[in-house]
């Protein structure tokens, strides 16, 4: 049972490192257009934009949000289950969020390393 919730919390870490990367490129989209006359100024601007788009404030939080519950979750789950599980899925959700949003994922290709992602998923807990 306890190999199930921590699954279960990996998958949604997955789910929110994964499902708020393409509304956090949305949000951040005219960051290009922050003008400030030196670095230090660039950098403020672009802070200033960010900081006060709630657009990317809120999937950023919730992206933090998953790394703290990942954080917590690491301290009695198996690294080597952890990592992949994480990252696999996470990437599985990007492709549909992105997808979802109306991005160009990239065709038959994404479809098919999806598909072998999610098989290379499945050996892992297989074994686990």
């Amino acid at each position: 049972m306890a190999i199930a919730g921590q699954a279960l919390a990996l998958a949604l870490v997955a789910a929110l490192w994964g499902g708020t990367g393409p509304f956090l490129r949305a949000a951040a989209a005219g960051m290009e257009e922050q003008r400030g006359r030196g670095r230090l100024r660039q950098l403020l601007a672009e802070l200033r934009f960010l900081s006060l788009n709630w657009q990317y404030l809120v999937p950023f939080l919730l992206n933090q949000a998953g790394s703290l519950l990942f954080y917590l979750t690491l301290a009695s789950t198996d690294l080597s289950l952890a990592v992949p599980l994480c990252n696999s899925l996470a990437l599985v959700v990007t492709l549909v969020t992105g997808k979802i949003l109306g991005e160009d994922i990239g065709g038959k290709r994404a479809v098919a390393g999806m598909l072998l992602t999610m098989l290379g998923l499945s050996l892992c807990l297989a074994g686990a």
